[in-house]
């Protein structure tokens, strides 16, 4: 199904937040965007029914790809909205060290619908319990883009885990929902060597400090434990060697919380 390109959009900030600085430092008041109404960025779930899980050797930690997440019109049509919305050198809520996170970003609260179907596309291939926690049955919409330019890299680091955030029901501020905790990473590469990116692979690494390479394949998505313990996993984002960007969004795979 061929999907047009997003029309100008309208958005409006529902959150603002302190945003870290690649190189250290910080700015007040960085945006975090609701898109409403939202264009359509994502066909009906069942056209699309080739998506496959492949699992990645990583000792004995948790990593899996899931092929073909996204046609190259919706990774396209997802590129030009968050384009639209204006990539930036601070990101909202994030911390890192000086030098770590060497990238632009900017981050948005997905429509449900979108969001729903996309689930619908992962669901059958997520882990339905970790850690005794059963599989949430959404995704957080709150997603965070990432653009790598030409020498751009995000350096090893560990994901934190995160809350569900939402839209309020009068569409003018973000929530955070209760009784679920985000145990999984997503990251969901919207270009990839088809569109002419050099580098930019993620290197996951394992606990002798070998690691394996996962080429940001378009529409494939790369999946990990995060958060504090021991099974998550060290992981950067390679230098993107060439002109063309990399676009890739995280998005937080929830689990029910007893605590």
């Amino acid at each position: 199904m061929k999907l047009h390109q997003p029309k100008p959009i309208n958005f409006y900030p529902v959150e603002y937040i302190q945003g870290s600085l690649p190189m250290g430092g910080f700015v007040d008041n960085t945006p975090i965007y609701a898109v409403v109404p939202s264009p359509e960025l994502i066909a009906p779930a069942q056209w699309l029914n080739n998506t496959s899980r492949h699992t990645i050797t990583l000792a004995d930690k948790l990593a899996f790809t899931i092929e073909n997440v996204l046609s190259d019109a919706e990774a396209d049509a997802i590129i030009a909205l968050t384009e639209q919305l204006g990539y930036r050198d601070e990101a909202p809520g994030i911390q890192t060290p000086p030098g770590m996170r060497m990238n632009k970003s900017v981050h948005w609260l997905a429509d449900e619908t979108f969001l729903a179907t996309l689930f619908e596309r992962l669901r059958p291939h997520l882990p339905p319990a970790l850690d005794g926690d059963t599989l949430a049955d959404r995704l957080s919409q709150r997603i965070n883009m990432y653009k790598y330019d030409q020498n751009d890299v995000f350096n090893r680091h560990i994901d934190g885990d995160w809350p569900g955030y939402g839209l309020s029901a009068d569409q003018q501020s973000m929530v955070q929902w209760t009784g679920m905790c985000s145990k999984l990473t997503m990251l969901l590469y919207l270009h990839g060597p088809e569109d002419g990116v050099q580098g930019g692979q993620t290197h996951l690494y394992q606990n002798d400090g070998k690691r394996l390479s996962i080429t940001p394949k378009k529409g494939r998505a790369l999946f990990f434990r995060h958060g504090h313990g021991s099974n998550s996993v060290l992981h950067e984002g390679a230098k993107v060697l060439g002109s063309t960007s990399k676009y890739v969004a995280r998005v937080n795979i929830l689990y029910n919380s007893r605590y």
